[in-house]
């Protein structure tokens, strides 16, 4: 049972005897099981508390850096925000530096004036590009730990990735879709707002490689390069639909998906079946409509709260716990929405 502390503090925060404590730590026999819980759970206690101690009054300044819609940034930052309270008795502020679209250069410039100007930690969104894994490895040799979101940069010398497992989420789409559909014939469009996100890469590897055992007489037409920004993803949908008119069903892996919708309205044809990502303003809307059938979401303040901490403990300032698994997915319905977001009434 390896500790930092005195026996005197470890038998104060237990309320046994120095001498039971003692006769514990050193596994000297003729004590109760139960005392000895009550030793390791004393020690428990006090490493929470001296992780408070450590954090109390420190400042962590963190950068958030994202090339993604005004949707999902926005989604970001209402998250980040909410879940700063649970992180006291530390203070984080945050930096943030949001694009709908850029060049790599731009991205990666913002990232090397991080990298010279200082930061506590860095939380990226960015494309699986070998230009950003190298800008990262530059912060991470300034010693600024850098955390990926939603989307990963395996490559790089990155600290860890916060987000669902894409390719598990992308298999889940199929499934739904392909259980909607029936025996309904028909092909479904795939849209990718661009495929240098690995992210949005790995959930349309999942959902082909389903399709391919599920269901390997559908067709799948994908549109991609889009950024995921309504004015772009509605001329590319609208192309792929008039080229395609066995188009029943989207998988939406990355937005844009009012624009899709208005694309097949503008055409008069009927959607069948929508599965999209992420619970932001657009999709609750769409959702609640019956627009969409289902959304795969997952807690995005959970998700901001994880890259603080790891974050804070790449500075020694919390404890260790473990290797960081997968966010879990929810497949969301207008019946289930999460407690923040009012589900619909279930009408007999």
């Amino acid at each position: 049972m390896r500790h930092p502390y005195p026996i005197r503090e470890i038998a104060r925060q237990a309320g046994l005897s120095t001498a039971t404590v003692d006769r514990v730590l050193n596994q000297r026999g003729n004590v109760r099981e139960g005392t000895v819980r009550e030793v390791q759970e004393a020690i428990k206690d006090l490493d929470r508390q001296q992780a408070q101690v450590r954090i109390g009054g420190r400042t962590f300044m963190i950068d958030i850096v994202m090339q993604t819609p005004q949707r999902f940034s926005t989604a970001v930052r209402e998250a980040l925000e909410a879940e700063l309270p649970s992180l006291h008795p530390a203070v984080v502020r945050s930096r943030f530096h949001f694009r709908e679209t850029c060049p790599p250069a731009e991205l990666i410039g913002t990232l090397d004036k991080i990298a010279k100007r200082g930061s506590q930690g860095v939380i990226l969104k960015a494309p699986d590009v070998p230009e950003v894994g190298a800008a990262v490895g530059r912060l991470i040799a300034a010693g600024i730990p850098v955390v990926t979101l939603v989307t990963d940069l395996p490559h790089s010398a990155r600290l860890a990735y916060v987000g669902i497992d894409n390719r598990a989420a992308g298999a889940t789409a199929a499934y739904l879709l392909e259980q909607w559909l029936g025996d309904r014939p028909g092909n479904v469009l795939t849209t990718v707002s661009r495929g240098s996100f690995r992210g949005e890469e790995e959930r349309e590897m999942g959902f082909r490689s389903a399709m391919r055992i599920a269901a390997p007489r559908r067709s799948l037409v994908e549109v991609t390069d889009s950024d995921g920004l309504d004015a772009t993803q509605y001329e590319l949908v609208l192309d792929a639909l008039k080229h395609d008119e066995d188009i029943v069903a989207v998988y939406s892996v990355g937005g844009g998906n009012q624009a899709t919708l208005e694309a097949f309205d503008a055409l008069g044809r009927d959607c069948a079946v929508f599965v999209a990502h992420d619970l932001d303003h657009d999709n609750t809307r769409l959702l609640r409509e019956r627009r969409l059938s289902a959304v795969l979401h997952h807690d995005l303040r959970q998700d901001m709260r994880r890259a603080c901490q790891i974050i804070m403990r790449a500075h020694k300032a919390l404890p260790e716990d473990g290797p960081s698994l997968p966010s879990a997915t929810q497949v969301v319905t207008p019946f289930n929405m999460p407690p923040e977001i009012p589900a619909l009434p279930v009408v007999d």
